[in-house]
């Protein structure tokens, strides 16, 4: 695939028609502009050689990143992408974490070892903990 002739989305996913024939997609998570955008804001792009560009929602999408291996996020990137309010540094430093290699994890630059996804992820429910500690 080196092209997409056709996008439609869902709930959750932007589809491409590849001019291979073959359908790929991508977990809108990646694209925060185009998750909150209305359909006629979905429909306003442009195609160019190299990918799909919205001006209005100013948010880009290469032909090439729907050949990622990540198009569904990880539990822990799905995890701070649904939750922005989650100050990815602050929650860092409270648990001992690098902030760059947090963020790293994050937008999929780097993977966490099994063990320290886990680690991060009980870090995750030790907070959730501590916000429930306050409501009772």
């Amino acid at each position: 695939m080196k092209t997409i002739s056709k996008i439609w989305f869902d709930r959750d996913w932007i589809y491409g028609l590849g001019d291979d024939g073959k359908t790929y997609r991508q977990s809108l998570l990646w694209y925060s502009h185009l998750r909150k955008a209305t359909d006629e804001q979905r429909a306003r792009y442009e195609m160019s050689t190299i990918g799909i560009h919205w001006h209005d929602l100013d948010e880009d999408i290469s032909f090439e990143s729907f050949l990622y291996p990540d198009a569904e996020p990880t539990r822990l990137q799905h995890f701070f992408l649904t939750h922005p309010e989650i100050n990815v540094s602050g929650f860092a430093q409270k648990f001992g974490f690098s902030a760059s290699l947090m963020r790293s994890y994050i937008n999929g630059f780097k993977t966490p070892s099994p063990e320290r996804e886990q680690e991060i992820m009980r870090c995750i429910e030790k907070l959730g903990n501590e916000y429930l500690s306050i409501a009772s």
